[in-house]
């Protein structure tokens, strides 16, 4: 029997990069995300289509489309979540600081909540998420950002705790990538950033591995464990971040 996965967010970027890597091993993969015309260019040769369904994590109506599908692909093994948002935004624009809340808080919870529900009435599963090292400590240059990653890596931790208390067999993944080259560091010099496909590979064998908490990649499993021990005074003095 085929695994059965969704991975919410695969327009592009690591979702993307995952869903295709799933396809590819021969996983019945479900792909969601807000823009449906960039979900049907994802084709691989020989493998069986991807389900897809256009979906907008910010709305309310979101969690009832993600039961639909998860009820239209007869269940599922694992729900994986990569949909997110982020700006470097020194100078704190309102719209941008509410609508990073708004995607990565809100839209993560409701969609993330929604897939534990059903894992809880059908036998378990597995929930994985990228979030970020970037929820280690308050990055200056993207404080909303930073905040609803460090939300997101405690949501997990809150919900596999949960999970374990009640019983349930749903076990959890936390991947939390240094700087990806993406849109969101476009026009800054970030330290050690890492192609998308680079971070997918690892992605895939920690799945298979089902780690709790994994950072990616070795180099930014050392500096975290570096920031992790500097006192406040210095972590405000740190630039880690230069402007072009």
């Amino acid at each position: 029997m085929k695994h059965k996965a969704i991975v919410m967010g695969a327009s592009s970027g690591l979702g993307r990069e995952v869903a295709e890597r799933l396809i590819k091993e021969g996983w019945q993969v479900g792909i969601a995300a807000r823009r449906e015309n960039a979900l049907k260019t994802i084709n691989v040769p020989g493998a069986e289509p991807p389900i897809v369904a256009q979906i907008d994590i910010t709305q309310e109506i979101a969690a009832n489309q993600l039961r639909d599908l998860i009820e239209k692909m007869g269940g599922i093994d694992l729900y994986f979540h990569a949909s997110g948002i982020g700006w470097q935004n020194p100078e704190l624009n309102e719209s941008k600081e509410l609508t990073t809340v708004n995607t990565n808080g809100m839209g993560f919870t409701r969609m993330v909540g929604e897939a534990f529900r059903w894992m809880t009435t059908h036998g378990g599963g597995h929930i994985a998420v990228i979030s970020s090292i970037a929820g280690t400590k308050g990055l200056g240059q993207a404080p909303s950002y930073s905040a609803t990653k460090a939300y997101q890596s405690s949501y997990i931790q809150a919900l596999e705790q949960l999970s374990r208390s009640r019983g349930l067999k749903i076990t959890f993944t936390d991947f939390r990538p240094g700087f990806v080259d993406t849109a969101l560091i476009s026009g800054s010099h970030f330290p050690m950033t890492m192609t998308p496909n680079h971070v997918a590979d690892d992605v895939m064998k920690a799945l298979r591995r089902r780690r709790h908490v994994h950072i990616i990649d070795w180099r930014w499993r050392i500096l975290v464990s570096a920031w992790r021990l500097l006192p406040s005074f210095l972590w405000r003095r740190l630039h880690l971040i230069k402007m072009k």
